[in-house]
């Protein structure tokens, strides 16, 4: 059954609603009026937004909505004044749920807070609670409430893909929804494992990598099946039988049977041996001792664990770290250190129950899962889990054996992660105060934006923009921007930055309006600063406090007259000019109301620098070169309209090329699967009449 949504609005002349028979109303625990607007000893009153008048107010929102709650399973949210969705739970009855928000006594500083923010509530039914743990987690991930615990990482992880839609298979990596046909597999915990392997796979398997059209357009071997990477069986190198045995051997290797691929290769190698073949002899010794790269690299291998997802939490200093480790086919495909956004006051497992849902909303779940902690919907999620993979999944906290040694393995790269990071934001804040030193600025540092334009000869010009704060890049706030100027000279650098400044900070001041145009109290808006220290994340400001121009004087220039014509205030500026040869070290800066300057080559703030403008080099490279390769691969047959991707398609398998399709005559491109006689003649029209 869909849920459906009731939406009420509380007024303070709310009446109860009548309920069905079977309807028990909720006992509060001394919840009379007057309890209820009692005193909270338990509440730190130094924290304006946990204030008792606050939560008192609040608690009497959430009362006049408890009285309508459902009784069954369901999502409820929590809403600020402003629309901002505070918080999102599930239950397994919504009205015993948010009874336990209007007690007024048990509360810890979080949920006072949220409490005393809340002006309204939305619920959802479900028939289970299985269907309220999926959906709450579909929420979570779209509206990230900020006293829910957030994934920070939500990146889908890379696979490895022998596709099966080809008469010679092709090896790649694949990322994203498992659209193409082949075997999938996976995952591994990052691209550069997914390389590595794949680097070993093609050097033992001699499998192709290329492109489907790549190989359909092939007349000699390429440079790959010259250093023994591929075998060629595009132009015939093997025979096709012979590569789809290396295909097997590969789906083999990839699916555990390792040893097995590598006796018979071992004993192919001592055939070979005996009949004095050395050079294939040494051929398959390669390729054994490429099988043994991949191997050795994966780490711990277990043997008595085929297939399980291995998370491990630790938590110092009210910072939480979840470490995944992932195995496949008894063998490690690598693992990956999370930080999730909570509230410190919440405990290891509850943080660990919110994370695994919010995991595996959009990816496939394993077998078996093992965990360092016990956590309270161990076995809501399980049912769940085993209903979208059709399969039975289990979650289980090990006791003791290798299951036990796996996950105490993890919980140690956890508790070292999480140790490298807290180092690193100490570091990454000192750094920030040493830059606003040698700039001689009198803030304190929370944002700093880099900006550098990327473009050959005023072609593709693109602008990157890169964010840093106390915890280092924040990479999900880099910006791109295409320059798109009618009116600029090719190669105008300084007018792109104008460009890119004048679109950034307008989109900034537009966002900032509308922000305030509602009267919300500054207690009431999101990241509002109570006194004491928020996470990271929740209370990033969008405005910077610096900016930093790769580039020199005109470009200094050009940023401040921008600013000046925007009205932009409380934000410095800092160019740095390239040294003298280009050599780094020798910087020259610009910065308002100081002589142009240079830093000790020996000054940290030196080095914090070029690290920051070197990223915003490499992002607007890659930018860069991304879009270049997209102009560079684009087919005419974009052009025709009416022509879509499937009959593009169609095309291109008929005859290869676009030149070769500009090339046909009307009567062969009719004959195409899929074509009809109108859509050939507008391509034939298209290459013949002046269109192309």
């Amino acid at each position: 059954m869909t849920p459906t949504e009731k939406k009420f609005h509380a007024a303070s002349s709310s009446t109860r609603a009548d309920l069905p028979a079977s309807a028990e109303p909720v006992d509060f625990p001394e919840a009379e009026d007057a309890s209820i607007m009692g005193d909270f000893p338990d509440l730190d009153l130094a924290d304006a937004d946990a204030a008792p008048a606050s939560v008192r107010q609040g608690a009497s929102v959430i009362r006049s909505f408890w009285r309508h709650a459902p009784l069954g399973p369901g999502v409820y949210r929590m809403i600020a004044a402003d629309g901002e969705v505070l918080y999102v739970g599930k239950a397994k009855s919504v009205r015993r749920r948010i009874a336990s928000y209007v007690r007024p006594f048990g509360h810890n500083n979080r949920i006072a807070r949220m409490i005393a923010l809340t002006a309204s509530m939305v619920f959802v039914s479900t028939e289970t609670e299985t269907e309220a743990l999926l959906l709450e987690t579909n929420y979570i991930k779209q509206m990230k409430p900020r006293f829910n615990v957030l994934m920070r990482d939500d990146k889908s992880f890379p696979y490895i893909l022998l596709t099966g839609d080809h008469p010679a298979p092709q090896i790649t990596k694949h990322r994203g929804a498992r659209l193409q046909k082949g075997d999938y597999f996976g995952p591994f915990a990052s691209v550069w494992a997914v390389n590595r392997t794949m680097n070993a796979l093609e050097r033992a398997f001699l499998l192709r990598s290329c492109s489907d059209s790549f190989y359909e357009n092939r007349t000699r071997p390429c440079l790959l099946y010259q250093i023994k990477r591929c075998s060629a069986p595009c132009t015939g190198e093997i025979s096709h039988q012979d590569y789809c045995a290396l295909v097997s051997e590969a789906r083999d290797f990839l699916s555990g049977k390792s040893r097995a691929v590598r006796d018979l290769l071992a004993k192919e190698m001592a055939d070979a041996s005996d009949v004095m073949e050395f050079e294939r002899a040494a051929r398959l010794r390669d390729r054994i001792a490429a099988l043994s790269t991949i191997q050795g690299a994966q780490g711990v291998n277990p043997k008595t664990v085929e297939e399980a997802d291995v998370f491990a939490i630790v938590e110092q200093a009210g910072q939480f770290c979840i470490e995944a480790f992932f195995f496949r086919t008894f063998q490690n495909w690598g693992n990956r250190a999370y930080f999730p956004r909570a509230d410190k006051s919440l405990t290891s497992a509850e943080v660990l129950d919110a994370f695994l849902a919010q995991f595996y909303a959009d990816r496939p779940a394993p077998r078996l899962i093992l965990i360092s902690h016990e956590i309270e919907d161990c076995a809501v999620l399980a049912d769940a889990l085993s209903a979208k993979a059709g399969h039975r999944i289990e979650i289980a906290r090990p006791q003791r054996g290798e299951k036990r040694e796996l996950v105490d393995h993890a919980e140690q790269n956890a508790r070292e992660a999480l140790s490298r990071k807290l180092a690193e934001t100490t570091s990454q804040e000192k750094l920030l105060a040493a830059l606003a030193e040698a700039f001689g600025l009198a803030c304190k540092l929370r944002r700093v934006e880099i900006y550098d334009n990327s473009h050959i000869m005023g072609t593709n010009a693109v602008g990157a923009m890169v964010v840093a704060g106390a915890g280092g890049f924040m990479k999900a706030h880099y910006r791109t921007f295409n320059i798109r100027g009618e009116d600029l000279t090719p190669g105008d650098d300084y007018g792109m930055m104008r460009e890119v400044l004048k679109r950034r900070f307008t989109r900034l001041a537009r966002e900032q309006a509308a922000e305030h145009s509602e009267n919300v109290p500054d207690e009431a808006r999101p990241g509002a600063d109570s006194g004491e220290d928020e996470e990271e994340e929740e209370t990033f400001p969008q405005k910077p406090d610096l900016i930093l121009i790769d580039g020199g004087q005109g470009q200094f220039d050009a940023a401040r007259d921008i600013l000046a014509e925007l009205s932009v205030e409380r934000v410095a500026i800092a160019a740095i000019a390239k040294g003298v040869d280009r050599n780094a070290g020798r910087e020259t800066f610009f910065v308002a109301g100081k002589p142009p300057f240079r830093l000790s080559p020996r000054d940290p703030a030196l080095y914090f620098v070029q690290r920051l403008r070197d990223e915003a080099h490499r992002f607007a490279i890659g930018t860069h070169r991304a879009r270049r390769k997209k102009e560079f691969t684009k087919s005419p047959l974009d052009e025709i309209a009416g022509v879509g991707p499937a009959r593009k398609r169609a095309l291109l398998h008929a005859f290869g090329t676009a030149k070769a399709i500009s090339r046909a005559g009307l009567s062969d491109l009719e004959k195409v699967a899929g074509i009809n006689a109108a859509t050939a003649r507008l391509v034939y029209n298209f290459f013949h009449d002046g269109g192309g």
